[in-house]
């Protein structure tokens, strides 16, 4: 009788209070069902926003013609205020070298045999397709037949862009794979720095072997592209490394969700920079997968031209990781000094 009383109370001490675990359950549930519209809300915004307000915004493209034809020209161009930013070339050979340069996106030639557009679907088809109604509308208006030349091409195996512009994911889900497999399997900077500098290395020859030796959609020097895949994707995962040495796994998340939610959208890779609205068009040129995507379209099918900034851009990011990766070594070692 004893025995049972003991064995009773005990029982009572170890259970917990009623209605505590459903509680805190209840508490999760709640804050997981919150969670979701906010989820979805961002989600939505950061990847239906901008391509739903997609539209010219200071769009830098060139005319040539006589006077009094570019008047009329410009007329029709300033009634979509602050959607061109217009040049005028002194002849048709001037505006195919400024697209051959990326100084422009194409022009309208107007000339005694008709309207002529000088575009470039290699630098964005979006744009190309944008300008030839705008064309095809200026020749209405003056009653003269249209001609549409493409100066710079895309390749007739990706005649419309889309595999260029959908590179964009993997390269940043394999440099956030890089980058948290640097955090979490190297100890220190150096390390650290070896995995992220091996691992870009390797995704950059097996993009460049797939994007142009099997798929063939970009041209230009194998070695030069595979550079820049290398950069693009070590952007990202010094970024994701440095951020996870410093904050660990919330760091990784930090740059994940950085890279994923504002670099994929923002960077016009689909369209083009000035086709989003500002300033988030520079914004996403200054993360590292707008800019990779940029310079990838520069060294494929440009010649490198216009290669200058998207360049800096991404070896100022591979400095950024690698400085976050430097400072949390040094903290690491201060630490461990004082425990000793």
């Amino acid at each position: 009788m004893g025995s049972t009383t003991i064995t009773s109370s005990t029982e009572t001490h170890n259970s917990p209070e009623p209605g505590k675990p459903r509680a805190s359950n209840r508490s999760a549930l709640l804050a997981a069902l919150l969670g979701i519209p906010l989820l979805a809300a961002v989600l939505l915004s950061a990847f239906v926003w901008p391509a739903s307000s997609i539209g010219p915004r200071d769009l830098p493209i060139g005319v040539t013609g006589p006077p009094p034809a570019l008047e009329a020209v410009d007329g029709q161009l300033d009634q979509r205020e602050g959607a061109f930013k217009v040049t005028s070339y002194a002849d048709v050979a001037a505006a195919e070298e400024a697209i051959r340069d990326r100084d422009i996106y194409g022009a309208i030639a107007i000339g005694p045999e008709g309207t002529q557009l000088l575009t470039a679907t290699a630098a964005s088809p979006v744009v190309a397709q944008l300008l030839a109604e705008l064309a095809r509308g200026i020749g209405q208006a003056q009653d003269s037949p249209v001609e549409i030349r493409d100066v710079v091409a895309t390749d007739p195996d990706d005649a419309r862009g889309t595999g260029l512009a959908v590179t964009v994911l993997p390269m940043i889900i394999l440099g956030i794979a890089i980058g948290a497999m640097s955090t979490l399997l190297a100890r220190d900077s150096g390390g650290r720095l070896g995995v992220l500098a091996v691992g870009a290395v390797m995704a950059g020859l097996t993009g460049v072997a797939l994007l142009q030796g099997w798929l063939g959609i970009v041209g230009g020097d194998w070695w030069v592209n595979a550079a820049v895949l290398t950069l693009a994707v070590g952007a990202v995962a010094a970024t994701v490394a440095g951020l996870g040495a410093l904050f660990g796994e919330a760091g990784i998340g930090l740059g994940a969700l950085t890279m994923v939610l504002l670099g994929n959208p923002l960077s016009g890779a689909a369209s083009a920079p000035e086709l989003l609205s500002q300033p988030w068009g520079a914004i996403g040129q200054a993360l590292p997968p707008g800019a990779g995507a940029t310079l990838l379209r520069s060294t494929a099918f440009f010649d490198g031209a216009g290669a200058a900034g998207p360049l800096w851009t991404l070896l100022g990011w591979w400095l950024f990781g690698g400085a976050l990766l430097v400072v949390a070594g040094l903290r690491a070692r201060r630490t461990a000094a004082r425990a000793a």
